[in-house]
């Protein structure tokens, strides 16, 4: 896909909010990637479990990871898994790990960490963010190992642009035509089409091999090769739906797993628009509600007021979009993303007072510094990871896609009637999958992961991008579920709420405590 691909809408956002990788609630503060810093080779500090698997799978669950110091004390090694789990004779990909050893000396077992996405890596978000990711106590007793999933980050990526500016056009570009009508729909596929043929021309067969159950068979072998008997996971966001995927296929060798702002495995591409929908406005009612109290806020009146006030100006920015310093035109896609990440973290907040007011001045600067955090898109046009791109890709094999233009009207009017400021934005998912080179297979369902040993799933009650209503579900799922309730703002808890939060994942994953009934943190 070239720069000078004809303008047309971006895709649809209904998966491209699925779930943000967890590291970008940080603050509104976006870490350059570290590099790996060479060194000698380390004696690795444990070895493979040496567990009976079919001959075919001996090299992979057997190979032993040479580790190197890569910094502050971390260690980085890469592993090989095959490209195709169903046909093992094929080719290989590698996957990058980094970890932290276990800061007390004694290691218990291996911690494997995903922050989400999919999309987000798991060794940028060690290397950069352990402390953010992870307790004092968690590191003091356990290995962190932060991984890349396939397709992501380090390991075997997926690629879809031949350049910087490829990927600005898709991502940024104001639609020609009025959303949902004809035209939008027939260039919204174009479009989409022609990203998912840019991705297969520039990543090949991988593209095919990315989804979650994939990754999760990559999982079962990263565990043995660290010398794990059972698996000991924490995953955020979408990482949690990479958890319990992985408690279905392998029950028996599940550890202690905590899933936090956790996916419902059963809701369909339709389900997550309109409970995202839900989720943001409800997040940026909470917003200004404490805006309207503080001196500052760009808002007055009430915040029914408010809404609408907002919900005017995305209409605008469609109508007639605000031109960057740099010639992108900021239109009410952009102004969105702008919106909803610093909804991610309550602490973000004030970023939205600026957003607002400087918009309504007609100065695009703000909403464009937001956005491109959002996708890791750096001051010099120049995107830092290949996170949107293994986002979309993965979701295209993970969610299945239903285009016909009166069945999404139909879907849209209902999202739109139960979220009037955000759900306009979320309408019209199904362009986005449709024309992708590889089809979904994956059927949506729950998943009970019988026989697993207990699983605890943490859910904060007004999360924006994991809706609460979806931990209650998965707990309710899994039969071996124990439900951990945060009841307050952002996404996700475990580190970055309060001490009850914390010890209970920590009683948890340290001493196998499972909470008698939900703490209500």
């Amino acid at each position: 896909m070239s720069a000078s691909r004809p303008r047309g809408p971006r895709r649809a956002r209904a998966r491209i909010l699925v779930a943000l990788a967890v590291a970008a609630a940080v603050p509104l503060v976006l870490s350059g990637c570290l590099a790996w810093f060479q060194a000698p080779r380390m004696e690795p500090a444990s070895t493979p479990t040496g567990e009976e698997v079919a001959a075919d799978l001996e090299p992979y669950y057997h190979q032993v990871l040479e580790w190197e110091g890569c910094g502050d004390g971390m260690q980085c090694a890469t592993a090989t898994a095959p490209l195709d789990w169903a046909s093992i004779d094929g080719e290989d990909i590698e996957l990058a790990l980094v970890r932290q050893p276990a800061q007390s000396g004694e290691a218990r077992g291996s911690i494997l960490v995903n922050p989400g996405g999919p999309g987000g890596s798991g060794v940028d978000f060690v290397l950069e963010n352990v402390d953010y990711a992870t307790s004092e106590r968690l590191q003091s007793a356990y290995d962190i190992v932060g991984f890349d999933p396939r397709g992501v980050g380090r390991s075997s990526a997926v690629s879809c642009a031949d350049d910087d500016a490829a990927l600005d056009h898709y991502l940024y570009d104001v639609p020609d035509a009025p959303r949902g009508g004809d035209a939008w729909i027939a260039a919204s596929e174009q479009s989409n089409r022609e990203f998912g043929e840019a991705c297969l021309e520039h990543t090949g067969p991988l593209l095919e091999h990315v989804d979650t159950e994939s990754a999760a068979r990559d999982l079962d072998m990263l565990r043995a090769a660290l010398g794990d008997e059972t698996l000991g996971y924490l995953g955020y966001s979408y990482g949690t739906f990479l958890g319990a995927t992985y408690a279905e296929l392998f029950p028996e060798k599940t550890g202690r797993l905590v899933l936090d702002g956790a996916l419902d495995p059963a809701a369909s591409e339709d389900e997550v628009s309109l409970r995202q929908a839900i989720g943001f406005e409800s997040a940026y009612r909470a917003y200004l509600e404490d805006c309207l109290e503080r001196e500052g806020c760009p808002f007055r009146g009430t915040v029914e007021a408010a809404q609408e006030e907002t919900r005017g100006i995305l209409d605008r920015l469609d109508r007639s979009p605000l031109r960057s310093v740099d010639g992108r035109e900021l239109g009410s896609g952009t102004m969105f993303t702008a919106i909803i990440l610093p909804l991610y973290n309550p602490t973000s907040w004030p970023a939205l007072d600026s957003l607002l007011e400087s918009v309504r001045t007609g100065d695009a600067t703000v909403a464009f510094n937001l956005a491109d955090q959002y996708y890791e898109r750096d001051a010099s046009g120049r995107y830092a990871s290949n996170a949107t791109e293994a986002l979309i890709a993965i979701n295209c094999l993970d969610y299945t896609s239903d285009d016909d233009p009166a069945t999404m009207r139909e879907k849209a009017a209902a999202l739109v009637d139960a979220a009037p400021v955000f759900g306009p934005q979320l309408t019209y998912g199904g362009t986005g999958c449709a024309q992708w080179p590889f089809q979904s297979t994956r059927e949506r369902g729950p998943i009970a992961a019988a026989g697993s040993a207990d699983i605890l799933v943490v859910g904060t009650t007004n999360d924006p991008a994991t809706p609460y209503v979806w931990s209650e579900r998965l707990a309710g799922q899994l039969e071996n579920g124990h439900l951990v309730t945060y009841e307050g703002e952002g996404h996700t808890a475990y580190n970055k709420s309060n001490a009850c939060v914390n010890d209970a994942v920590d009683d948890y994953l340290i001493d196998g405590t499972v909470p008698a009934a939900d703490p209500r943190c």
